[in-house]
């Protein structure tokens, strides 16, 4: 069966007065002259007299004219609570310290416990496991250029090199003195080969895989890896290593169930919740970042859950290519979306 056309998706949106769907698009309707939200709560039109437009700015060419009763022209309740998340996101980013929760909702005008959850529903994480996630990425910049480990801990938010230390291993995959170093002491095997995707580079540590990706040709491949991992040792391959490999080469030449390989990847808790769920996705299907968000128990956090995917760097074993858009399109992917349309064509044939 095939998928319904743009149009038609549009208007089952306004029909079910989706909320989900106003900033999307706007619907008109030609015999009012009036265009409105998705979720405008007024008598729904024939379809014979419904046209929809991409922005406001496009129906007002047309000749219409905004709604009074769902006033298209002016921020709705979920992009105005998007709005107060996002500058209490730039707040915490330029804080040197953390903030307190009961100051973030009073700056937005909202009571704690409300703002709490709004934060969490638009960002997938909490106010200070946001902190928490923004000081990560200054710790890993500060440990690149400080004088030393303890100037970098301090110059990052920590109050104490206990608590840093105890909460290096989440933040770094390893003790910040090797991080520091490039990641001088970590053990990498990797191989590279050509595939139907054109050259695919497979990693690991001595904890699992932690690289799968493609790329045109087989030096940048390596020269990636190399910038990703400065001061690693690079080992030969052994026979351990090899099967792995094999098992990667073979599941792209025929995509079958789960690629099943123990992994050595690091994230955030809430993206692993997402690898979680691309996971479970099986192979020849897909579904959109609002289902994966919403099979989390997150159903608003679909722009964190984009994130999550792209920050995914083992291709197939965390399966990021079978997310698409809500209209079933094609979305982004690191690895080009030539290779995602490939990907998931020969998973549909398998």
């Amino acid at each position: 069966m095939n998928a319904p056309s743009l149009p038609e998706q549009r208007w089952l949106a306004v029909v079910r007065r989706d909320k989900r769907a106003d900033g999307v698009f706007v619907y008109a309707v030609k015999t009012t002259g009036v265009y409105c939200r998705p979720s405008c709560p007024s008598r729904i039109a024939k379809r014979e007299n419904v046209e929809f437009f991409e922005s406001n700015e496009q129906a007002v060419a047309a000749g219409y004219r905004a709604c009074k009763r769902c006033r298209p022209e002016a921020l709705s309740q979920d992009e105005r609570r998007k709005a107060l998340v996002i500058r209490a996101c730039r707040a915490i980013e330029q804080s040197a310290s953390a903030l307190p929760l009961a100051a973030l909702a009073q700056h937005a005008g909202l009571s704690p416990h409300h703002f709490h959850r709004i934060f969490k529903a638009a960002t997938g994480l909490t106010p200070k496991a946001y902190y928490k996630s923004v000081r990560a990425g200054r710790v890993t910049a500060a440990l690149q250029t400080a004088p030393s480990v303890t100037e970098a801990i301090y110059a990052a938010g920590f109050n104490s090199a206990g608590r840093f230390y105890a909460e290096s291993g989440a933040l770094l995959g390893m003790v910040p003195a090797t991080y520091r170093k490039g990641a001088a002491g970590e053990r990498i095997r990797y191989a590279v080969a050509p595939c139907a995707l054109g050259w695919v580079i497979v990693a690991a540590t001595r904890k699992g895989v932690c690289a799968i990706e493609f790329g045109e040709a087989a030096p940048a491949l390596v020269e990636r890896l190399r910038e990703r991992f400065p001061g690693a040792q690079f080992e030969s391959a052994d026979a351990k290593f090899k099967g792995w490999v094999e098992r990667v080469l073979a599941y792209l030449d025929q995509p079958q169930g789960m690629l099943d390989l123990p992994l050595d990847v690091r994230g955030t808790v809430f993206q692993h919740r997402v690898w979680q769920a691309l996971r479970k996705i099986p192979a020849g299907q897909t579904a959109s970042y609002a289902e994966i968000a919403r099979r989390i128990g997150q159903p608003k956090a679909y722009r964190a859950v984009a994130h999550a995917c792209a920050n995914n760097q083992v291709a197939v074993a965390i399966p990021c290519h079978r997310i698409v858009r809500s209209d079933g399109g094609l979305s982004g992917y690191r690895w080009s979306i030539e290779r995602k349309a490939e990907l998931l064509r020969r998973e549909s044939e398998s």
